[in-house]
């Protein structure tokens, strides 16, 4: 440490706390400061570059400062320059691919490349593997180019250069010729005088590791280098910091291993684990005084994550004061947990909250379909984060398919479709059926149909369009006797739709086939496809009112970053959060990230924070009893206060299946039948209330005496089929059928089983 920066002399000094002041002038050697949610994460990294600068410990050329976004670099650059001057525009400040490309300009001829290259999207890399596949006769159906630009990318973020994939981690991908084709393409990006985004970081590591020249001038250069985020780098990332830091060890990473939540797309969480170890003499300063929350919110954070064993560990506090305890809500079902989260909205504004400090936050976007649709039922004002449910791709393109079939004269919705999934139709076949429709004044289905019983086109063609027509016909017979749920799920099966999204392996085809699940889900409620047409539109067509604010409704992982004084985090149960996916496929890793997911959830709240879950779902069409998620169980008691739906879990058939271990494979925490955690402090106080009395059997005789019934009898209605009962009022009963949802039937109608 500086001896002559031991007083707070400097204004960007003033009114830190002790660890953040100790960050800041740590000014030699390797640091990490390990910052917590809401902790002035911000403050520190601007102020310790301050420091740097205005001290003289680094001049401004010598300083690298990395964040992972434009905006964090320009925000980090304009409020140094307003704390040091001018001079803070010399600092080399920027993203990682951004620093990278600035690099590789001046060294591009080390790598085959020209000063001028260009930097191609997704789109462009994609249509370069179909052209190489194509020459190599690789099937593009069987393996989708999306997936192998998938692989190939994920290599690149490792640092993996064709010739450093192993046969093992290649495989049989593309019948075992991905290795080839990596190699092909990265020789035709050179040819094209082109890169692609991870080309941008492994050029580099390439060029440092094989021109030691170029990489000692760099370390010459650069004396201190600062990074942001460090949990969310990926190896490539940080191969390329260790190289640029060399023996100096000046770096600085500010990070949050309990934030790291994008493993999915790269993120190395072991990078900011393994600090200590990697960098002899590392310093660590724990930043854990929270500005943000109350100290409720804060100790319901910090519980959850401690069940994670891969953490540095640290514990958040407040000075302020504890506020409003969380609330826990159990609803029945989707549907209802939507309507409460509306009402309590409601509520809030009529108490003087603003919409814009009010964020709905769910694990996936097919949740989002419920709360927009009640939102614009009651005149909520709104806006999603990422596109609005109806307003997705592959939303639009099916129901695109249901907007064909019931109105043949749709020509914007044939456009949309007639080449989608490909059918091998052309340029040339569509401008002919464009053409055609013109001169006629037909639509251009009625000009289609014309035209494969003409030599117009193609045989190929003809026959394809064709084939699309006869589906079309036979998908519009079906519309007077199917159900339009049943009918929506055949067109996306037989076009070939759903397929081309089960064989896409990019991160976001999984969430596309869940958000046409759940557009098949909510086809479900409506009478007829008509009807369903003309809600889309009156729903697409919702008008907020800026006046009052609106509240904000997206995924977990999009609200990284962000706060609100009041959150609501839905849809807590087992399968959904944690998603079954990630722990399928990453087991205790993912189930650590899934609760990191939790963790930043929690703490986007500054003032209250509403969790809830439900007992049933409807999912893939089906209603399915769900079990509150292990987070629920994992939030402390001190902090939170339940509130369950009113008859949800009240009865002794549930209280008496809650003392025993479920043998699910959850282990002794989780519960039998189909409850889960969440249930047993509820149960342990409802089986105390109803040992004195307080909670009856609640159960009833019908008048003529055949049958008894209890909450959680199995019973069998006529219409509606198999379901158990729910709740008792007089002769009603409220019951969960397996297929029909909920209804509540005279018990009359049905009989135990």
């Amino acid at each position: 440490m500086n001896d002559h920066l031991k007083t707070p002399s400097s204004p960007w000094i003033e009114g830190l706390n002790t660890a953040q002041r100790e960050a800041v002038r740590t000014l030699d050697g390797p640091l990490l400061v390990l910052s917590g949610a809401g902790t002035g994460k911000t403050r520190v990294l601007t102020s310790r570059l301050a420091e740097l600068v205005a001290s003289d410990t680094a001049r401004p050329w010598n300083i690298l400062a990395v964040t992972f976004t434009n905006k964090a670099a320009r925000q980090m650059k304009m409020r140094v320059s307003s704390l040091v001057g001018p001079m803070a525009e010399q600092v080399w400040l920027g993203t990682f691919h951004a620093l990278a490309a600035r690099m590789l300009r001046r060294h591009a001829d080390l790598v085959g490349l020209s000063s001028d290259f260009s930097i191609i999207d997704t789109d462009d890399q994609i249509r370069l593997l179909k052209q190489l596949m194509e020459a190599d006769d690789i099937d593009s159906k069987r393996w989708p180019p999306r997936m192998l630009g998938g692989v190939i990318s994920r290599w690149k973020d490792r640092g993996l250069l064709p010739d450093k994939v192993g046969l093992t981690e290649a495989g049989d991908i593309a019948n075992g010729r991905i290795r080839k084709l990596y190699e092909r393409y990265q020789a035709r990006l050179i040819t094209l005088n082109a890169v692609d985004f991870g080309d941008l970081l492994l050029h580099m590591l390439n060029i440092f590791t094989t021109n030691q020249d170029v990489l000692a001038d760099y370390q010459n250069r650069i004396t201190h280098i600062m990074v942001d985020e460090y949990q969310d780098t990926n190896v490539a990332q940080y191969l390329w910091l260790r190289l640029l830091t060399g023996s100096r060890n000046n770096l600085c990473c500010v990070g949050d291993d309990d934030q790291s939540i994008y493993g999915w797309r790269g993120a190395e969480v072991g990078n900011i684990l393994r600090f200590e170890s990697d960098f002899c003499g590392a310093k660590t300063v724990r930043l854990e005084e929270n500005y943000r929350s109350t100290g409720h919110i804060l100790a319901a954070a910090s519980n959850i994550i401690s069940f994670n064993e891969s953490r540095l560990g640290k514990t958040l506090y407040t000075a302020a004061e504890d506020g409003e305890k969380l609330r826990v809500n159990g609803y029945w079902d989707g549907p209802d947990e939507a309507r409460n989260i509306a009402s309590k909205i409601e509520t809030l504004m009529k108490d003087g909250a603003h919409l814009s400090q009010i964020a709905v936050l769910v694990r996936a976007g097919f949740q989002t379909r419920e709360f927009e649709e009640r939102f614009i039922a009651i005149g909520l004002p709104y806006r999603v984060i990422g596109a609005r449910f109806y307003e997705r791709a592959e939303i639009r393109d099916a129901i695109a398919y249901l907007r064909l079939i019931a109105q043949p004269a749709d020509d914007l919705a044939f456009e949309r479709i007639i080449n989608t999934p490909k059918r091998g139709l052309g340029t040339a076949s569509l401008q002919a059926i464009h053409i055609q429709a013109r001169s006629s004044g037909k639509p251009l289905l009625a000009v289609a149909i014309d035209l494969v019983q003409t030599e117009e086109l193609r045989p190929a063609a003809r026959n394809a369009l064709g084939s699309f027509l006869q589906d079309i016909k036979r998908w519009r017979d079906f519309v007077a006797t199917t159900d339009q749920a049943d009918l929506a799920k055949m067109v996306l099966d037989e076009s070939g739709y759903t397929q081309m999204w089960q064989l896409d392996k990019s991160p976001d085809a999984e969430g596309r086939l869940e958000n046409l699940t759940e557009l098949v889900n909510a086809m479900q409620d409506f009478d007829s496809l008509q009807g369903f047409l003309e809600h889309i539109a009156l729903v697409t067509d919702g008008d907020n009112d800026p006046e009052y604010g609106e509240v904000t409704l997206m995924t977990l992982h999009a609200a990284k970053g962000l706060e609100f004084d009041t959150v609501f985090l839905p849809g807590w149960e087992e399968g959904v959060f944690p998603s079954q996916r990630t722990m399928d496929e990453n087991g205790t890793l993912g189930l650590e990230e899934e609760r990191r997911l939790a963790y930043v959830g929690i703490t986007r709240a500054r003032r209250n924070l509403f969790i809830s879950f439900v007992n049933s779902r409807r999912i893939h069409g089906q209603w399915q009893s769900s079990i509150p998620s292990r987070f629920v169980q994992e939030l402390p008691a001190d902090n939170i206060i339940e509130d369950m739906a009113q008859g949800m879990g009240l009865d002794r058939a549930i209280i008496s299946r809650l003392d025993g271990s479920s043998g699910n494979g959850f282990g002794q925490d989780y519960l039998v039948g189909d409850y889960g955690p969440g249930w047993r402090r509820m149960a342990n106080r409802r089986a105390a209330a109803a040992k004195d009395g307080k909670i009856s059997d609640q159960t009833w005789e019908s008048a003529d005496s055949k049958n008894k019934f209890t909450i959680g009898d199995r019973v069998f209605h006529q219409k509606f089929g198999m379901g158990n009962i729910l709740t008792i009022d007089g002769d009603k009963l409220f019951i969960a059928f397996d297929k029909a949802g909920h209804k509540k039937v005279v018990s009359g109608f049905v009989s135990r089983t």
